[in-house]
């Protein structure tokens, strides 16, 4: 692991530890504000915080192993673990959410009266600064880190900052009609916003966990080399892109002219793979399979003076998403 990887690392560690201590200080803070105005809705706020807790440790432990090197029982690295730890949080805050809707039919059902909701609202607001300020923080560290376990947390962050706001506009809104029902619908609403936001994190942490591909990231990788596409580069296929955290690891199959020595092909290999990490950073680990061209390889070289050319060139295949992600059979299906 190189110097730039440990120090993200330690900085994604860094940020996560203040995320847990804020949570435990805006948990106490929210149920202080929910025991004295007796208000459901503040109980979801509360509720969440539990969560945010809880992930928030998790997530220290997550981002603690991702940042440890290779070693021989994981030799593609621990970053798989960020992944764990996002689906947890999406699943606790799915859970969150249906505690809350339970709690605000039950309100519903047994109406207590509301009180001190000038001094809530207060406690309310504060950690709702406070929630966004670190969230905000957290995921844009997060992204500039590519860590999805900081992204996830500073997104809840932020999310449980929305949620907060609707919650006062709601008290706001008791205080001065004397309507205290409105309280559990404000609940209930701010309860589904929540769950979704957790089926969002959860599906997101699913898919990292069975290397689903990430279509946007592989058509810009192939748009770039595309653009920058060297003539003896005679067919890109069979190219892969997986996450392990913060690194991304790709393999592909790149077809050279089969005169070409050993030495003269690596150098080919090494100008590409200087390439890609100009574009996209040393977070890239890469894995190329150099095939020979063929006979009918010809008609899609572009290499200029081939001593040994059998067929006149015609065109060469523009690499799109479609080809350079499949085997290569295009070639044969085309000529």
């Amino acid at each position: 692991m190189d110097n730039t990887s440990i120090n993200k690392g330690k900085e994604n560690i860094r940020v996560q530890k203040f995320i847990v201590l804020v949570a435990v200080v805006l948990f106490v803070l929210k149920m202080a504000a929910w025991y004295l105005t007796g208000s459901v809705a503040v109980l979801t706020d509360g509720l969440e915080s539990i969560v945010n807790v809880i992930s928030g440790f998790i997530g220290l432990y997550s981002l603690y192993l991702s940042a440890k090197p290779k070693d021989s029982n994981h030799p593609y690295g621990h970053g798989k673990v960020e992944f764990i730890s996002a689906g947890i949080e999406g699943a606790l805050i799915t859970v969150a959410g249906l505690l809350i809707i339970m709690e605000a039919i039950r309100s519903f059902i047994e109406p207590e009266p509301l009180r001190s909701l000038d001094l809530g609202i207060v406690l309310v607001a504060v950690s709702a600064v406070i929630n966004y300020a670190f969230g905000y923080w957290a995921y844009e560290t997060g992204k500039r880190n590519d860590s999805l376990a900081l992204q996830a947390s500073g997104k809840h962050l932020q999310t449980d900052t929305y949620t907060t706001i609707g919650i006062i506009a709601g008290l706001v809104f008791i205080r001065f009609s004397g309507i205290e029902w409105i309280d559990g619908i404000v609940a209930i609403i701010f309860a589904l916003l929540i769950m979704r936001m957790g089926v969002r994190i959860l599906r997101q942490a699913v898919a990292g966990i069975m290397d689903e591909s990430d279509e946007d990231l592989l058509e810009e990788m192939i748009n770039f080399l595309q653009e920058n596409r060297d003539p003896k580069w005679i067919d890109l296929h069979n190219l892969r892109i997986i996450k392990y955290g913060r690194i991304l690891h790709v393999d592909c199959h790149l077809t050279l002219p089969w005169y070409l020595t050993v030495k003269q092909a690596h150098a080919e290999l090494d100008k590409i793979e200087e390439l890609i990490a100009k574009k996209f950073g040393n977070r890239i680990e890469i894995f190329i399979h150099t095939d020979y061209c063929m006979e009918f390889s010809c008609r899609l070289c572009q290499v200029e003076n081939c001593d040994v050319r059998q067929h006149q060139f015609e065109e060469a295949i523009k690499w799109t998403v479609e080809n350079v992600a499949s085997d290569g059979k295009h070639q044969l299906d085309k000529h």
